[in-house]
Parts: C-alpha cells; structure tokens; sequence
C-alpha cells in the first residue's frame, strides 16, 4: 500500500492542473491537439466520438472515432499530454457499455448515438458532473420564486 500512495504522490506532480471538463464514454467531443510543422505550432481540431478510457492517473487515454469519408478514423489521446490543448464536449451521449468498438463495423447512420436528456435544459447538460445537487437546488429556487410571482400577482387582483 505505500508503494501506492509514494507512486500517488509522484505522478501528481505530473497531472495537468487544467480545469478538464467531465466527459465519458459516447460523448461527442472536440479535442484541441498541438501539431509542429519544423518550427511553428498551430492547434488542429479533431472531432469525434469517444468510444473508450483507459489507464488512470498519469496513464489515462481516450481513443476518439470519426468518419471521414466512408472510412473510421480513430486517435488514441493520451488526457495529460501537453499535445492536447483543449478539450470540448459538444453532446452528451447515451450509451450502456464502457467501450463502444461495436461502432467500428457501423457506417453512417448506425453509427449515431442518442442524446443524454437533461431536466435543466441545454447549458446544463454539458456542464461537469459536479453541477448535480447544486443545479436541484437552483431548478427548485427557480419553481419556488416562479410560485411566490404567481401568487403575489394573484393577491394583488383580489385586492383590486
């Protein structure tokens, strides 16, 4: 066990200290990858599905699938390597399984993935995680005052 916590404590040192947005398996993404060409830098977008995680700690890796064209194109990208600059989610996937390479031998439609619904509406849904019990609470501060409007406002024609 101390072997772990001293392995921890290294590779830490080591993780990106960038705020990364939460993202899973199925979610469309756009990742942000550093490419040099001799000695000038440019920041090229590569956009996708993931379709798997692997690794933790200063090992983690997402593999990243589109198509273009009629043929699949999938890159392996390493989540604290300095060659990704950014990281965006576009679209919260629904998905039951944690790698979806079932999606290799799928061409066009089939290869679309539903939707995850939000009961907060669209700038919720892809937000992280952590928004969880503070957007309850916000949605229900939002219905509660909506309810003290509406019957303020009816107290007033009643006096009227």
């Amino acid at each position: 066990m101390a072997g772990n916590k001293l392995m921890e404590a290294v590779e830490s040192e080591h993780l990106k200290k960038e705020n990364r947005p939460d993202f899973n398996v199925g979610d469309s993404v756009d990742v942000h990858v550093r490419i040099k060409e001799g000695d000038k830098e440019r920041i090229q977008i590569f956009s996708g599905t993931v379709i798997g995680r692997k690794g933790r700690g200063v090992n983690e890796s997402f593999t990243v699938r589109r198509l273009v064209g009629s043929e699949g194109v999938e890159r392996v990208f390493p989540l604290h390597s300095p060659v990704v600059a950014g990281l965006e989610v576009k679209k919260r996937g629904r998905v039951r399984r944690a790698k979806l390479y079932y999606l290799r031998d799928r061409v066009g439609k089939a290869t679309k993935i539903a939707e995850k619904r939000s009961a907060f509406g669209e700038e919720e849904a892809v937000k992280p995680r952590q928004a969880g019990a503070k957007a309850i609470a916000k949605a229900a501060e939002k219905a509660k005052a909506a309810k003290e409007e509406e019957s303020a406002g009816k107290a007033g024609e009643a006096k009227k």
